[in-house]
């Protein structure tokens, strides 16, 4: 039995480009290469005229099969319809989704003709798992050409209620595509009773199929590669980046905070969250530094820019009120650090501040959990919307809207009695390292198989 991966954006093989460095890529990669199979999806290059069937590249048991887009498709089915409207209304944000239906057309385009590539070079016995919200019509595509292979989708971000998600132009039509599935999978219990509910009020069809369980919806929980993120935490202790950073900050604990430049994450309220901290503590005043690490993400979308824009105001208000010429109260980073890096700067922290307002999982919480010393660890201050909170209970779990409540908690944080924080990063070492990303790899597949 052959796996075909499917997502938006292949993984480029090693000597093809860069290699993604991310733990998901990586595990995927391990399945394809265990079973032999092909991973398939757009090359990330933008053409006039695109060819109909993909370009393969193969490496071992494994062919990279990647399409390219045109311009008009890039824009309407990526950064149009997948990202104007489909990414903040599972983020629960009713106030930022755009929708059109040009954009809403080029997503069902895009999405049938990458169903047409894939087609022709799939075979009858393999197992076909696509991966988020970019091809949600993917399996129906496919079924509608005769393809009865199993299908099985995993949906990387929230799935919010009804009320939310049906607010949206088109939800049903996608909600009675989405059951062309045999398997979906979704990050918590929660995202899955939603779209069990989404599914029972999208009609008949939909219903039924639910009903006589030709669909399956279920939580599969992604996890890490949490020992091989451990040991590269212990190995970056000497990098050079994570050194220089530790000499800045003379020896003053650090609060780290690592993210993607999105509205989703909570960046501003978490810029002023450790405001309200410094307020309420002038004794800290000094003697702490929140380092934000936040790579800019698609620029090309206006809110973004927008968000870039509130980013810096709230940076430049905070610092100026309340730093002085020794002390600058927040470090604030818009470029990417490698995953190295990012583990020995985890390794370091006295707290991780993951606060997003929404969030499907967050792996930046496993990642800082499974870099800690285990004699010394920092402590997990955790939003109560990431996906993660479901799992990570020994976190210090918070509302991201309530700013002093963030505050205390990093007061909390920093004073917690080393003991009590051993125990606290026992237990959720513990659960990463028995449900991580191997595990959540192999069961997904296992389920999909057994279908």
């Amino acid at each position: 039995m052959r796996l075909v991966v499917v997502s938006n954006r292949v993984a480029a093989p090693d000597g093809e480009g860069k290699t993604a460095a991310g733990g998901l890529a990586v595990a995927l990669r391990a399945a394809l290469q265990q079973q032999g199979g092909i991973w398939f999806g757009w090359s990330g290059k933008v053409t006039d005229e695109p060819a109909a069937q993909p370009t393969i590249v193969r490496r071992g048991k494994v062919g990279y099969a990647v399409v390219d887009l045109t311009a008009v498709d890039r824009d309407e089915y990526y950064l149009g319809f997948a990202n104007r409207a489909l990414w903040p209304n599972m983020h629960y944000r009713l106030g930022l989704t755009q929708f059109s239906r040009a954009e809403y057309s080029g997503y069902m385009r895009v999405n049938r003709r990458f169903a047409e590539a894939l087609a022709a070079i799939l075979q009858p016995s393999d197992l076909v798992w696509v991966h988020d919200y970019h091809l949600i019509p993917f399996a129906a595509e496919l079924r509608r050409l005769g393809v009865t292979n199993r299908i099985g989708y995993f949906h990387h971000i929230p799935w919010p209620p009804i009320d939310v998600f049906g607010a949206l132009p088109g939800c049903q039509d996608l909600l009675l595509a989405l059951t062309a599935y045999d398997l979906v999978g979704v990050q918590t219990a929660r995202d899955a009773g939603n779209l069990v509910r989404a599914i029972e009020e999208a009609g008949p069809e939909a219903r039924q199929r639910l009903d006589r369980g030709a669909l399956k919806v279920a939580a599969f929980p992604i996890g890490i590669d949490t020992m091989a993120f451990h040991a590269a935490a212990l190995r970056a202790e000497d990098n050079s980046v994570v050194q220089r950073t530790m000499d800045g900050l003379a020896a003053r604990d650090l609060v780290i905070g690592v993210d993607r430049l999105d509205y989703s994450k909570g960046i501003v309220e978490r810029l002023e969250s450790f405001e309200r901290f410094l307020i309420a503590n002038p004794d800290r005043r000094g003697n702490v530094v929140l380092l934000q690490i936040s790579p800019h993400s698609r620029s090309e979308v206006p809110e973004y820019e927008q968000l870039d824009r509130q980013t810096d105001s709230a940076l430049g208000r905070i610092n100026s009120s309340l730093g002085d010429p020794s002390w600058t109260p927040i470090r604030f980073i818009k470029q990417a650090y490698t995953r190295p890096v990012l583990a020995g700067l985890y390794r370091h922290a006295a707290v991780g501040l993951v606060t997003p307002m929404r969030d499907g999982m967050n792996l930046v919480a496993k990642e800082y959990v499974a870099a800690q010393r285990p004699e010394d660890p920092g402590v997990l201050v955790l939003s109560r919307f990431a996906g993660a909170a479901e799992q990570m209970t020994e976190a210090l779990i918070v509302n991201p809207y309530d700013k002093f409540e963030v505050a205390m908690a990093i007061g909390a944080a920093l004073l917690m009695p080393k003991d009590e924080r051993i125990s606290r990063w026992q237990a959720l070492f513990e659960g990463l390292r028995r449900q991580d990303i191997t595990w959540w790899t192999r069961t997904f597949i296992d389920a999909l198989a057994r279908k």
